[in-house]
């Protein structure tokens, strides 16, 4: 037989011994870490819940949920063996000494920009249009409404053009 006709076969035998390898490795640490716990260790199940280790047993763990609540687990539930310290500071709500939450993030944007832009700023207040008030772009729509009045023809030409594009169409409801 050919070499290169081997070759894919050879690569793929590779490919799983190197997957079945790590799995091994990653079943070799979660047992070593549930080895770990004792009576009193707190603990994450795969489910996300904190408990305290109560007793262990062959294949489960008795684990004190809520002061006074108890549950069995199966060993291979326990998602994670946690420090005194960390299960402490989750259980308690207390916050972390890690820096996290020093940053004070500003309700708005006004205290993002400098002083030196006054003339650049940009106001995003409404317009004396929408309050009623007549301001120069509010006249000048009024005066071209009047004059589509006015002269009918002009009138046509001028709503063609405010009409958008897939208005123009045959069809739409703007016809």
């Amino acid at each position: 037989m050919n070499i290169v006709t081997l070759l894919p076969f050879i690569v793929l035998i590779g490919a799983m011994f190197l997957m079945t390898r790590s799995a091994k490795n990653k079943q070799r640490k979660a047992a070593a870490m549930r080895d770990e716990m004792t009576p009193g260790t707190g603990v994450r199940t795969i489910g996300g819940m904190y408990a305290t280790v109560k007793e262990i047993r062959d294949d489960t763990v008795l684990l004190e949920v809520a002061p006074g609540t108890h549950a069995l687990y199966a060993k291979n539930a326990v998602g994670a063996v946690l420090e005194q310290e960390e299960y402490e500071r989750i259980v308690a709500g207390a916050p972390a000494d890690d820096g996290i939450g020093d940053t004070v993030v500003p309700d708005d944007a006004s205290s993002l920009t400098s002083d030196e832009d006054e003339g650049a700023k940009v106001d995003f207040a409404k317009s004396g249009a929408e309050d009623g008030d007549d301001t120069a772009d509010a006249a000048v729509t009024k005066e071209t409404a009047a004059d589509a009045k006015d002269d009918p023809a002009e009138g046509d030409a001028a709503s063609e053009e405010a009409q958008p594009k897939d208005a123009k169409r045959k069809g739409t409801d703007s016809e």
